[in-house]
């Protein structure tokens, strides 16, 4: 598809500078050349812009004076540019229609406009709406339903159940309604908890390659809507992911944790279960969550990396920490300093 720098500039709102009859034929980066546009949405990239050579950029105000081509300014350059890519660039539609290798139960409910691929299986009473594209060898539980427009793109596996509402996207190998780690100890054994509850999604999602969401002990695991999830994130029973949160890769997330709206997660940490995150809450790459936080701002937990042998002080300043307390109390004693208040501990 190309469209023109005055049809862009009028769908999405943009001031235009430079002519509005330049074509745009797709998206790129700031290297390509014409027939292109890209975007600059840090003054870090000032310098690529001015060697640019693509037929236009989209950009913030403060930035304009320093292009060379044509420009679309708007006060938010990335989310812009995505509009406009995901327009420039459709992703392709399977027909609609059953292919003959699907086993579908004769009591699942397809529309006739939804796409059934090669080797899927879809369970007894599962409903698959309009327009949804379901991708090879995909597993539809037993009573799942999948509102308009879902796509899940190859081997996903949704268990009995699962509820996804309107135009989410499940990327290869996630499992949504898996069962959860819950078991009851029994002296030295570990007796099972029957999973009772499934798994809700809302409109909007998305789910990156082989995340793992757990169906509820007895109620629902929910992910409301807008929810953005990347690659190979756990995400145990009975959790509530709250709307347009944003998760990076590799985070678990223990049984029965509330996160607020808004938040974003950063990849490789872990929370702790029974904790409540509040909304608007920002948490670092690699952090560790173990108690709750319901003040909304930015939070880290991991010391930034250093050079090995910098490292190795630090930790061994680190395990002296109480043998160092010891003697400045025993020091302050002598000196007839009295003891400030404790302060109270709030990580345990």
């Amino acid at each position: 598809m190309a469209l023109s720098l005055g049809e862009l500039a009028v769908r999405f709102g943009c001031e235009l500078r430079g002519d509005p009859a330049t074509r745009i034929e797709q998206a790129g980066t700031l290297s390509a050349g014409a027939g292109v546009i890209g975007f600059v949405a840090s003054t870090a990239y000032r310098d690529d812009l001015k060697r640019t050579q693509v037929s236009a950029v989209v950009l913030d105000a403060r930035l304009a004076e320093y292009s060379p081509v044509a420009a679309l300014i708007s006060p938010n350059p990335h989310a812009t540019f995505a509009r406009i890519a995901a327009l420039l660039h459709v992703r392709p539609s399977a027909p609609p229609g059953i292919h003959p290798s699907a086993v579908v139960d004769a009591a699942a409910q397809i529309d006739p406009s939804a796409h059934i691929g090669p080797y899927c299986i879809v369970g007894a009473g599962a409903q698959v709406g309009p327009r949804v594209q379901v991708g090879p060898h995909c597993i539809i539980g037993a009573e799942a339903s999948l509102a308009a427009d879902v796509q899940l793109v190859a081997r996903v596996t949704l268990g009995p159940g699962v509820r996804i509402a309107e135009r989410c996207i499940l990327h290869p190998g996630v499992v949504v309604g898996s069962d959860g780690f819950g078991y009851a100890r029994e002296g030295p054994a570990w007796v099972k908890v029957p999973q009772l509850g499934s798994v809700r999604v809302g409109q909007d999602v998305e789910i990156g390659s082989n995340t793992t969401i757990d169906r509820g002990a007895l109620g629902d695991t929910v992910i409301e809507e807008g929810v953005k999830l990347d690659n190979q994130i756990q995400i145990a029973h009975n959790v509530v992911v709250g709307a347009h949160t944003a998760i990076a890769a590799c985070v678990g997330i223990a049984g029965s944790t509330r996160i607020g709206k808004r938040c974003m997660i950063g990849g490789g940490t872990g929370i702790n279960g029974h904790i409540s995150i509040g909304d608007d809450i920002i948490i670092a790459g690699f952090g560790m969550i173990t108690r709750s936080l319901e003040k909304p701002g930015m939070y880290s937990s991991v010391i930034p990396v250093e050079e090995a042998r910098t490292w190795r002080r630090i930790v061994g300043r680190l395990k002296r920490i109480d043998s160092m307390a010891a003697r400045v109390t025993a020091l302050e004693g002598a000196a007839g300093i009295a003891e400030p208040p404790q302060q109270e501990d709030n990580n345990d």
